[in-house]
């Protein structure tokens, strides 16, 4: 097996990313494996032929990203920061297309491995943007390791 030196590991702050990062923790303590833990706003550009009135997509757009950098500084807080991570880590928020940009940055950073939940967000915000676990298994630029939160005890 490849030498797993750096883990990827999505989030998309539902309830179950916490369960997510804490296996990516658990894998990366025993690989000696540091790990970049990242969460991907939705571009809006597909949004762009739409009238919605009174709303700019771009200042919506910049929004959403100042909102996400502040819940993953509050989630790395609360996760790893406090505990005293036993793994290197750092983190990003990216906007974009969530499977395009996963597989970009998993491509840049050189990661030999990423994790992604099987089931995240759930209503409306699934509805609207589906699951990407799939389009991400099938063409990462590195092995994918699926969790499905609710199989763990």
């Amino acid at each position: 097996m490849t030498n797993i030196k750096k883990i990827l590991v999505a989030i998309d702050f539902s309830e179950n990313a916490s369960k997510i990062v804490d296996s990516a923790l658990f894998f990366a303590n025993k690989l000696d494996a540091e790990l970049c833990i990242v969460h991907v706003v939705e571009g809006l550009d597909k949004y762009s032929g739409f009238v919605i009135p009174h709303i700019s997509l771009g200042n919506l757009e910049q929004d959403l990203l100042k909102g996400a950098e502040i819940k993953m500084e509050d989630f790395i807080d609360e996760h790893l920061s406090g505990k005293k991570s036993p793994v290197p880590y750092k983190y990003k928020v990216l906007v974009g297309d969530v499977g395009d940009e996963l597989k970009k940055y998993a491509g840049q950073e050189n990661c030999d491995l990423l994790i992604i939940g099987t089931h995240g967000q759930k209503g409306l915000e699934k509805t609207l943007f589906g699951s990407k676990a799939e389009e991400v298994l099938k063409s990462a630029p590195c092995p994918v390791l699926t969790i499905n939160p609710y199989k763990l005890k």
